[in-house]
């Protein structure tokens, strides 16, 4: 089993910054991807930006030029660098990990970032 924490959401002015970070434990290995959805109120989750094993990334469009993520795998943790934040930025943040050794993903309980305008 593995367990995700993230940390980092909260209130912020459009136009400014905010850091998720998200730290792993329990059985960590066989990255295949990790990385952050989110979810706005009324509408599904969607992916934000994900980072593979061989630091490969996706970035939504609405996100790209903005948010940056990073990983280190054997610090079992992964962060994303949100900049230029947009109300419609916001939602509630999950960080994700997909292990092929178990041939499934896990989720954080999510963190809430609000943009005002």
């Amino acid at each position: 089993q593995v367990q995700l924490v993230e940390s980092g959401g909260g209130l912020v002015q459009s136009g400014g910054s905010l850091r998720l970070s998200c730290v792993a434990s329990g059985r960590f290995f066989g990255v295949h991807k990790m990385g952050w959805h989110r979810q706005a109120p009324g509408k599904e989750r969607e992916l934000v930006a994900l980072i593979d094993g061989n630091g490969g990334t996706t970035y939504a469009d609405s996100v790209k030029g903005r948010f940056a993520i990073s990983g280190d795998i054997g610090k079992q943790m992964w962060g994303l660098q949100m900049n230029d934040l947009k109300p419609d930025d916001t939602a509630v943040y999950y960080c994700y990990v997909y292990l092929w050794s178990q041939g499934r993903d896990y989720w954080g309980e999510g963190t809430l970032v609000t943009v005002s305008s």
